[in-house]
């Protein structure tokens, strides 16, 4: 099959530029892990300060964190998350991009 061009089906190519555009635009998170040191009240001022959140989408987040461990508390590209992840820490909250 030496010089045989193989064409791809439509649905190969659409695949190949689909995961292509998600390599480029890759979405990080921050997660927030439970601990048994900050408050709630701490921690809801620290997202709303931090992420943006408004106090309610902050106490679901934090209700999230306690329950379950951890929660994605924001979402965006590195360079956005890195200052808000850094004040998460300063904070004395542990958390991490991923």
């Amino acid at each position: 099959m030496k010089g045989k061009l193989i064409k791809m089906s439509v649905q190969e190519e659409v695949l190949e530029k689909v995961l292509t555009v998600e390599k480029t635009n890759k979405e990080y998170e921050i997660i927030v892990y439970n601990d048994d040191y900050n408050t709630f009240d701490h921690v809801i001022d620290t997202l709303i300060s931090t992420c943006d959140h408004n106090p309610i989408q902050a106490e679901q987040c934090t209700l999230l964190i306690h329950y379950t461990g951890k929660c994605a508390v924001k979402t965006g590209e590195m360079n956005d998350l890195k200052p808000r992840c850094s004040k998460i820490l300063d904070a004395g909250i542990t958390a991490e991009i991923l």
